[in-house]
């Protein structure tokens, strides 16, 4: 699928003041064209045995573009290596979560039996692919995985016996959280709270984690803040201990005819399989949607910030278009119904944005917000450790009371969910 503007030049677009030139969400004299390719499996007619692949490629014109495509399918995100040392020079097999996880389960099992396997990854599709590797193969042919960070992976939600929302999905949770635009008080506040270690200690002492050295070295917070949890899988570091499955360090890796060479070693982990659970290239498949080299500049932002969206979902350089579902939270359903109804209530005109300039130092802020809570991985844009916040903004966009609760004790710890949102 393509998309392509039709409406004012590159130029009179960058001296607008207001998004779209009116500061509406559509205009008599923009469009949105799109192309798209359909393909569809038909079944030739009498011959039911038959198939034939269909393509056609049809063109519709829209006012306005809702972009709801993801960021965790489609693109893998395949590292870089220098020349030579790339899955070319490996003479087994390499291949992507994606192509694993596109497996029936007999067939999966099949594939993986029987071979020496390297798990490139420490996230969600890394422990689970690990873990039905060790299940097939057992102690004979140990299941290897190479990771580059140590992660608060979670083995439950609940750190000593109190459900993990009262913890980090309250009010009071978020006075940890340094907030975009808050006072000096507030600032100072959640300095200081922001040392006590809520789960850190539960989850180090039900995983072991000192036993197996994969303490990380940064807080569960950041870990939060960043969208960056997974469940463990149970059983997970029982097979670690049993040695069916082997956990290796690899913060930079190469391959080589037997397998894959660890920077700073000699030998290399010989292997027949490698699978690369290293996520996906959001970034490219949205960027690849626009036909127009400007919009493909613009639509993400400086790659040394965050990505420049008002309310996570309006790109302010960018008429008639929002995005929904590419930045993260804890909850991406959760989140996402919230900025469809904002986007709704946009659409309706209950609420106009403010100027290009305002929504621009907008986005600074967070983005300010983001290298701060997340790191290295503000390019995530999660708002998982703020969600009450910002589900703030949005509520007072929209002419919305932001607090939700009935009472002030209710208001200040009770977790909030979905239900709270419910257009009273």
């Amino acid at each position: 699928m393509r998309i392509e503007y039709e409406g004012g030049s590159d130029e009179e677009m960058q001296a607008w003041e207001l998004w779209g030139g009116n500061g509406e969400p559509f205009s008599c004299k923009g469009k949105w064209n799109l192309t798209v390719n359909d393909t569809q499996l038909l079944s030739t007619e009498g011959l039911d045995s038959l198939i034939k692949v269909v393509d056609m490629t049809q063109v519709y014109q829209v006012d306005f573009v809702i972009l709801c495509v993801g960021r965790f399918t489609d693109v893998p995100n395949i590292p870089e290596f220098p020349p030579g040392k790339g899955p070319e020079a490996f003479h087994g097999k390499v291949i992507h979560s994606m192509e694993y996880s596109a497996m029936d389960f007999a067939s999966a099992a099949e594939f993986i039996n029987g071979k020496r396997i390297a798990v490139v990854g420490f996230q969600k599709h890394a422990l689970d692919i690990s873990m039905e590797c060790s299940a097939v193969n057992g102690e004979k042919n140990p299941c290897r995985v190479l990771y580059k960070t140590e992660h608060w992976n979670v083995p439950d939600y609940e750190p000593w016996g109190l459900p993990l929302a009262y913890l980090y999905f309250s009010r009071f949770s978020e006075l940890l959280l340094q907030k975009s635009g808050e006072g000096f008080f507030l600032s100072l506040l959640a300095t200081i709270l922001s040392h006590v270690k809520w789960v850190e200690s539960h989850i180090r002492r039900k995983l072991s984690l000192e036993k197996f050295g994969m303490v990380p070295k940064h807080s569960f917070l950041k870990e939060i803040s960043a969208c960056l949890i997974s469940t463990v899988p149970e059983g997970f570091y029982d097979r670690v201990e049993k040695g069916s499955i082997a956990l290796k360090k690899a913060p930079k890796f190469s391959f080589c005819q037997k397998g894959i060479l660890v920077d700073g070693e000699n030998t290399p982990v010989e292997t027949d399989l490698v699978i690369m659970a290293t996520g996906f290239n959001g970034e490219k498949k949205i960027k690849d949607i626009f036909a127009s080299s400007n919009f493909q500049d613009c639509i993400l932002g400086s790659p040394t910030a965050s990505v420049p969206f008002y309310r996570e979902c309006i790109n302010p350089r960018i008429p008639q278009l929002a995005i929904i579902g590419f930045s993260e939270s804890i909850s991406n359903l959760y989140t996402s119904e919230m900025r469809c109804r904002w986007l709704a209530e946009l659409l309706d005109g209950t609420f106009k944005l403010p100027g290009i300039n305002e929504m621009e130092k907008d986005a600074e802020r967070w983005d300010k917000y983001m290298k701060q809570s997340s790191g290295e991985y503000y390019r995530r844009s999660c708002i998982g450790a703020l969600h009450v916040w910002y589900n703030d903004q949005l509520c007072k966009d929209m002419g919305w009371n932001p607090k939700r609760k009935k009472g002030f004790f209710a208001e200040l710890f009770e977790p909030y969910v979905p239900s709270d949102y419910c257009p009273s």
